[in-house]
């Protein structure tokens, strides 16, 4: 039998630290010809350009496919199948596949899309890698205290019974071989250990969880040998085996912001953005006058990063925001283009 090409799913919620842990791992393929699938949610890409930046090791031209306008999990068949039929069909084999996830994916229904029979005898699934941001659970931006959420809803009616986020955050971990708990460096020990031991108790039997600053050595996350397509009842989380959701509780917008004369202006522009209700992520490329290459705008809870690509690096400039259904998007574009 022809050896089947390993892939690893790289999946966790928005802002988790998913494309920066690729990027680590892609800078470190020592030699192995590593092919990349990014999903985003939302009309724009943005984490298939950053893959680009560093792949030159790892990645032929081709390799790195970004699939915008849907999270991958519904999209099975018009996207995800064709793109992995190209990429295994390839003269040149593969060593690896990586699959980073929108952070509003389920991955169960992406594990059955290795049953197809144009997938499953040429991948398995190596593992399932949740990323999580231990940040957003020290500030109760994800919770895993259910009794906390039951208390809350109790003493308000009103409160949604079915948390959209903690759906989909329960999905992923139920789906996991392996969790990073990301920005761990940024929480303090005590709370991190706290963290920890809710999330081992919320896992399956076996499951590892490691601490990362952003980066981890290759053989942490891959190598796995899981083979979790032929695991799945065992993975069932909130939406069990269902074939596909919606995302109707999410949305997504693209603003051409305006150039800023400093970055601290960039700064605040963002930070009013990611404090309106409902908005959970913005990220993207935006232009400092005085720079000669573009702002990257990474953004989530209370944190805002900025940096700045290659000169040489050409990047559309704008900015993707993600937040829950009916959050006020004309605010979002005056605080954005100033």
């Amino acid at each position: 039998m022809t050896t089947r090409v390993p892939v690893t799913v790289l999946t966790g919620f928005l802002g988790a630290g998913k494309t920066t842990l690729l990027r680590s791992l892609l800078t470190q393929a020592d030699g192995r010809r590593i092919a990349v699938i990014v999903n985003e949610f939302g009309d724009a890409g943005f984490d298939g350009g950053l893959v680009e930046e560093c792949a030159a090791k790892a990645c032929a031209p081709g390799d790195i496919v970004e699939l915008t306008n849907g999270c991958i999990c519904c999209t099975v068949a018009d996207d995800f199948i064709p793109t992995m039929d190209k990429l295994l069909s390839r003269d040149r084999p593969l060593d690896a596949i990586v699959i980073e996830t929108s952070g509003l994916a389920l991955p169960q229904p992406l594990l059955k899309a290795f049953a197809w029979p144009d997938v499953r005898t040429r991948a398995t699934v190596d593992g399932v890698v949740t990323v999580v941001d231990a940040l957003a659970l020290a500030e109760g931006r994800v919770t895993l205290d259910e009794a906390a959420l039951a208390d809350q809803r109790a003493a308000d009616p009103s409160l949604d019974h079915d948390d959209p986020i903690e759906e989909v955050f329960e999905d992923q971990l139920a789906c996991a071989d392996l969790v990073v708990l990301s920005k761990s460096d940024l929480v303090d020990p005590a709370a991190l250990g706290d963290i920890e031991t809710r999330l081992a108790a919320t896992l399956r039997p076996g499951v590892r969880l490691v601490r990362s600053g952003g980066t981890l050595p290759p053989h942490v996350l891959v190598g796995l040998n899981a083979t979790a397509e032929d695991d799945l009842a065992g993975r069932a989380g909130h939406h069990g085996e269902e074939e596909e959701h919606d995302h109707d509780d999410f949305d997504s917008i693209v603003v051409i912001p305006s150039a800023t004369d400093s970055v601290e202006t960039m700064r605040a522009r963002v930070t009013q953005a990611l404090g309106l209700d409902g908005v959970l992520r913005v990220k993207g490329h935006a232009r400092v006058t005085d720079k000669s290459a573009p702002a990257v705008v990474q953004a989530v809870g209370s944190r805002v990063d900025i940096s700045f690509a290659r000169p040489d690096v050409k990047q559309a400039e704008h900015l993707v925001v993600i937040g829950l259904k009916g959050f006020d998007s004309d605010a979002v574009r005056r605080a954005l283009v100033g």
